[in-house]
């Protein structure tokens, strides 16, 4: 049985200073630690077997187990001594503690610590904190109708669903970002250690800032055994994974061994150790104005898997083994010697010392416990919404661009839109409760402006040819999308605010965290108790049509369709053509909550389309008629719809409204651009979708429709395929088709130019074939000589690099 700690470092107290002092705990203050550990124990070994005889009050009989053995027991001892030991400090210190619990199939362990400390009682009153309740939480626990085997949205003081490793450390630096009086405990598992995800995040602690921020506590907890195989940072000798630890800036606390006694004295000591590391951090930068980067404590804990569990089934080794992972004991109703070992498990927790007759747990079980909002389980922390305040965003007539005639002034919608976030940067520089995150390209991005209110976050060192970084600074930037997204996560779970800019094709990289993070929101809105959160907004630019210099590598627009396949209820797609209307959505995604929105932009110069005025009312509705586009006579149905979704479709479906105007002056054309892609979905299928009867009244119910999209296709067809009019639908959009090439040729490559389009209405509408055949020809010589002209040029045609809407 050990404790230590790392070496010293030029930026560490030396290792005698940093090794924890033995023996802090009192005979009482070791007993109750130990009744709570378990009782705990007791409870999360209850919930994976038992659903009747919760006390055991009776013999153990087949009929009082569980007919499905579901859950993970491995995990479960080490979380519960990690909880009974954070109830220690808080109620020592009165300290406002969060637990990000990363190991995956910890549900047990954290269920029941909330139920003892009368949190989870508070959440769910039918669950009581006594014998019928204690029944409740057993038979609950994997069952049908119940709860799940993870920390889900369902427990109490979670922000962190364990389904899915490696997000733990990146949600707890998120967690402790703008609050300064907030320790964030974070558990991580022997999986979870091996994660990319993860491997990353442990750089965060060069972000974050001990004047403004609250301080990440991690716990490394090597139990030695993932589902079926070592874990390698638990195989890893004391000095090589001190050397990880002490590399990535953190300085190492070690608690290991498998007498309980000893274990406790020595984790209770690492724990005021670790909290002493992290006053005095704070206190040398907020008191004292330390601008060296500290060495954040973290605390190493070895415990076998499945401690205190059956040492041996079938003659097998299982505690301290993979064995143990899940149902140690696997066939308990069928098997009288498993059925007897369970039995001996369950009463060596000696659960009447821990319950009284009516199964409320004993004073000294809960002598350890906090109270009220400072419980694991009852802190508003792990309910952000009761946290949240409105954000002032700025008016948005600030920072509209005059529009006195469509399509003839350019401006780059993302550097409009920065000087909008600069303004909200200094409405809540004060309040701290918005950030930008983004992967290294706030500034690529054209969001550059707001380096006017706040700079970069950074606590390592600063030299003179670097720009805008800030031991203060509200936007954070480091090349993993995967740690952006859990800061972000982890913000908004805590009652903040923010924004997440990234390159459209790497958007990807975070996909399956979506997923998760879509999932939680979707859960959470079923549960009254969950209050609504900020929404996790993205801003994708540097998009697929614009990769004149990356080429093929950056160029993929299918993260709309990740998304759109995910909750309705949750999931929104914006595709604003022009810089009003991206003011205009994103006002809109920064009031929404409970949301995960995609918007789509260009950074690159656009034409100018909608007033203020204009844009606004086209983005309240999602989708309409550009009237003045189009050449209706408006006493007749269309003989064509060119329908438009994103920035460089819009513009390639405007220039193909003109030359239509040009060359088939009795063509009536009505143009639709969408903003909202939802709005395409039925009604029935999306809160956003259309009826049927205002989707026919914008696209008909007969007419060829000519739809130039930004990203795949089939997606658009997926989305109206119900529709009666869908086999009159040609969709023109993403193929593939991509290289390192002049914008327009990008375009033309795809078929979704200019020219294609009207060669699509020429040949869908019915009878023009014959009578545009000159018209359809000149269309064909004109792709022709594009590419010609680019290859000896290098450039685009003059009559595409000038072209401007003269309609």
């Amino acid at each position: 049985m050990r404790h230590t700690a790392a070496p010293p470092s030029a930026a560490a107290p030396a290792a005698s200073d940093a090794r924890p002092p033995a023996g802090a705990l009192s005979g009482d203050e070791l007993a109750a630690l130990d009744a709570h550990w378990r009782a705990a124990n007791y409870l999360a070994a209850g919930q994976i077997y038992l659903m009747d005889n919760p006390l055991l009050d009776q013999p153990l009989r087949p009929e009082h187990i569980k007919p499905r053995l579901l859950g993970h027991w491995g995990t479960s001892p080490g979380l519960n001594l990690i909880y009974t030991h954070l109830n220690r400090v808080i109620r020592t210190d009165r300290r406002d503690v969060l637990c990000v619990w990363g190991p995956g199939h910890g549900g047990p362990a954290v269920l029941a610590g909330s139920w003892l400390d009368g949190s989870y009682t508070r959440t769910y009153p039918d669950v009581t904190r006594d014998a019928a309740g204690m029944a409740r939480l057993f038979r609950q626990f994997s069952f049908p109708g119940g709860v799940p085997s993870h920390v889900a949205p369902e427990t109490p003081g979670s922000i962190h669903e364990g389904g899915e490793l490696g997000y733990a450390l990146s949600h707890a630096y998120g967690a402790a970002l703008d609050n300064p009086h907030l320790l964030v405990a974070c558990v991580i598992g022997d999986g979870e250690a091996e994660t990319g995800p993860l491997a990353a995040s442990w750089h965060s602690d060069k972000f974050l800032d001990p004047v403004h921020d609250g301080a990440v506590l991690p716990i490394l907890h090597l139990n030695g055994y993932k589902i079926a195989n070592p874990a390698v940072l638990a195989r890893l000798p004391e000095p090589e994974l001190d050397e990880l630890l002490r590399g990535c800036g953190h300085l190492p606390i070690h608690v290991s061994g498998d007498e309980p006694p000893a274990v406790h004295r020595a984790l209770a000591a690492a724990l005021d150790r670790a909290l002493e590391l992290i006053e005095r951090i704070q206190r040398t930068a907020r008191a004292e104005g330390g601008v060296e980067r500290p060495r954040w404590p973290v605390v190493v804990l070895r415990t076998p898997k499945g401690w205190t569990g059956p040492a041996g089934v079938d003659g097998q080794p299982v505690e301290g083994t993979w064995r143990s992972h899940q149902v140690p004991l696997a066939g308990v109703r069928e098997n009288p010697d498993h059925l007897r070992q369970l039995e001996d498990w369950l009463r060596s927790y000696r659960p009447a010392e821990l319950f009284d007759a009516d199964g409320r747990p004993r004073p000294r079980v809960l002598a350890c416990v906090p109270d009220g909002d400072r419980r694991l389980g009852a802190t508003p922390y792990a309910n952000g919404g009761l946290l949240l305040r409105e954000l002032p965003l700025p008016p948005l007539e600030r920072h509209t661009v005059p529009v006195d005639k469509p399509g003839t002034v350019l401006h780059e919608p993302t550097a409009v839109l920065g000087t909008y976030l600069e303004e909200l940067m200094k409405a809540t520089a004060d309040r701290r409760d918005f950030r930008l995150v983004g992967p290294d390209e706030t500034a690529s991005n054209r969001l550059q402006a707001v380096y006017g209110a706040t700079g970069k976050a950074w606590q390592a060192d600063v030299r003179p040819v670097d720009e805008h970084l800030d031991r203060h600074g509200r936007v954070m930037e480091i090349l993993s999308e995967h740690t952006c997204q859990g800061w972000l996560e982890g913000y908004l779970l805590t009652g903040r605010h923010g924004l997440f800019s990234c390159y459209e094709a790497f958007a990807h990289i975070v996909d399956s965290m979506v997923n998760q993070h879509i999932k939680w929101l979707r859960v959470t809105r079923r549960l009254p108790w969950r209050r609504p959160i900020a929404s996790l907004n993205y801003l994708l630019t540097s998009h697929v049509w614009r990769q004149d210099h990356n080429g093929f590598s950056h160029q993929d627009p299918g993260f709309i369709d990740h998304v759109l396949n995910k909750a309705p209820e949750v999931v929104r797609v914006y595709l604003p053509p022009d810089a009003n209307t991206l003011l205009c959505v994103a006002d809109h995604v920064l009031r929404s909550r409970d949301r995960v929105n995609v918007v789509v932009a260009g950074k690159q110069p656009c034409f100018d389309w909608l007033t203020p005025e204009q844009a606004r009312a086209h983005c309240a509705r999602g989708v309409g008629v550009w009237q003045w586009a189009g050449s209706e006579d408006g006493h007749r149905d269309p003989d064509v719809v060119l329908a438009c979704a994103g920035d460089v479709p819009t513009q390639e479906v405007l220039a193909c409204a003109l030359l239509l105007r040009r060359h088939l002056p009795d063509l009536a054309v009505r143009v639709v651009n969408v903003v909202d892609l939802a709005r395409l979905l039925p009604r029935e299928e999306h809160p956003h979708g259309m009826t049927d009867a205002e989707y026919d009244a914008l696209f008909t119910r007969d007419k060829p429709v000519i739809f130039a999209y930004h990203g795949y296709p089939w997606l658009i067809h997926r989305l109206a395929y119900r529709r009666v009019g869908h086999p009159q639908l040609h969709v023109r959009g993403y193929k593939e088709i991509g290289t390192t090439t002049t914008p327009f040729d990008m375009v033309v490559g795809n078929d979704l130019d200019r020219f294609r389009l009207v060669m699509d209405v020429i040949d869908r509408v019915p009878g023009l074939a014959v009578r545009a055949a000159a018209v359809r020809q000149h269309m064909e010589d004109a792709r022709t000589r594009h590419h010609a002209w680019i290859r000896e040029h290098g450039q685009d045609l003059p009559e595409v690099l000038d072209w401007s809407w003269t309609g």
